[in-house]
């Protein structure tokens, strides 16, 4: 298979894959499934709910000067190494909250508020807590709020169509790496080049919750000023949003306490898990990687796991679409459509939506529940989806967002089982 269509791992690496996750092809109760909704949940790494546990059991004060505390001091360094590891970022600040969206919030405020400008461009395809947050404090300074319109053929964002709404007064771009309704990925490094051609000292937040978990984040080539992700989608645990902050983006006014450092983001006492899951994410990847490199560099380790997975995911995808041998692909299957198809797979993530004759999506993705498959409908009627549906001129979907941890035998699992779905229909 040619790497435009992807690589799957070897079944002996997938067999240990799979072993390091929980409740990969079953539920909680033991029940066989095939999860398909990674996009909106995640697989859990063993390894991090251990650990987990392990460190929220400890009564120790990180803020202290005990053995115990350096201990959860040197978990928390360790972990935001990790965090420049896993973007390929130096300096700045890391920054931590329960959730990614909140962050976010806190970024775009803090931007808005300090920096000179009379516009803020942001993307119609942005995760609400992105556009919501550029709307209300766009308002809330008085700066006009320019939002770059989809391509419905791409399913993305055509770069020149983002960085023609930029110019001097500009104080802030905001953009989604890429998109969890099409899977579309955005050409940031492009963006970022074009847009910084314009504006040199641009600021840009980038939201890659949906994106860091597919593939290879690195701020040397891409370099922003605030990037987010959320560590339950990379294979974490709920409760933790993380963010880098550049420099300069980091000393600008915000919320902190007055004795702390000026790029300190951190507001009371510090949760060492969070840390902790985070290396136990960057070490996954990174075990990986030294399958198919002799470097012993972390980073480098951790860019060939990432690149690894991408393949498998290039490789998995194809499987949806193409189908092999007497399994037939999604865009053979009669009376399913693939909507926002591509033909370049290397500018997808693995997410698809699909629709299945006049089959209500809400209806098929119960449809699917019954046969064991869980999937996701993407309908105009929800807050998370109806922006960016309505930019591609579509009323919703069935969300398809299969992980890694999958196999080339799960995606013909789940091409039989969307035959059958049709097949039914009258």
């Amino acid at each position: 298979m040619s790497s435009s269509q992807g690589q799957f791992l070897p079944a002996d690496i997938m067999s240990e894959v799979k072993l390091r996750f929980h409740q990969v092809d079953h539920d909680h109760t033991g029940q066989k499934r095939l999860y398909f909704d990674n996009a909106g949940g995640a697989f859990r790494l063993k390894s991090v709910l251990e650990r987990m546990a392990e460190l929220d059991a400890i009564p120790d004060n990180i803020e202290r000067a005990h053995t115990v505390a350096r201990y959860l001091q040197d978990i928390q360094a360790t972990g935001e190494a990790d965090f420049r590891c896993l973007l390929n970022a130096q300096g700045g600040s890391v920054c931590t909250a329960q959730t990614a969206s909140a962050i976010m919030f806190e970024m775009v405020r803090t931007i808005a508020e300090n920096v000179a400008g009379s516009n803020m461009v942001t993307t119609t395809l942005e995760h609400p807590s992105s556009f919501d947050a550029m709307s209300i404090y766009a308002q809330r300074t008085g700066k006009a709020l320019r939002v770059a319109q989809s391509n419905p053929d791409t399913g993305g964002i055509d770069v020149d169509e983002l960085v023609d709404l930029i110019d001097q007064d500009t104080c802030l771009l905001n953009v989604i790496y890429a998109s969890n309704i099409s899977g579309a990925k955005l050409d940031l490094e492009a963006i970022v080049r074009k847009a910084r051609a314009i504006k040199s000292d641009l600021y840009i937040l980038v939201d890659a919750v949906q994106h860091a978990p597919h593939g290879l984040i690195d701020l040397q080539r891409t370099p922003v000023d605030g990037i987010n992700i959320a560590p339950y989608k990379f294979f974490g645990a709920r409760g933790s949003g993380m963010a880098w902050l550049s420099e300069r983006a980091a000393v600008l006014p915000h919320h902190k306490l007055h004795g702390k450092p000026a790029g300190a983001w951190g507001l009371g006492s510090g949760v060492p898990w969070q840390f902790a899951a985070l290396t136990e994410i960057v070490s996954y990847v990174c075990w990986l990687g030294e399958k198919f490199t002799s470097s012993q560099d972390r980073r480098a380790l951790f860019e060939s796991g990432m690149n690894q997975i991408e393949l498998h995911e290039r490789a998995l995808l194809s499987r949806l679409l193409n189908g092999e041998g007497a399994v037939k692909g999604l865009r053979q299957i009669p009376k399913v459509t693939v909507y926002l198809d591509h033909p370049d797979l290397s500018k997808r993530d693995l997410i698809i939506m699909i629709g299945i004759g006049d089959l209500e999506f809400s209806r098929a993705v119960l449809e699917y529940e019954r046969r064991g498959v869980i999937v996701y409908e993407r309908v105009a009627s929800s807050i998370y989806s109806k922006r960016m549906l309505d930019s591609f001129k579509l009323k919703g979907g069935v969300r398809v967002s299969p992980l890694h941890v999958h196999t080339p035998e799960d995606m013909d699992a789940f091409l039989r089982v969307t035959a059958e779905i049709a097949g039914a229909l009258a």
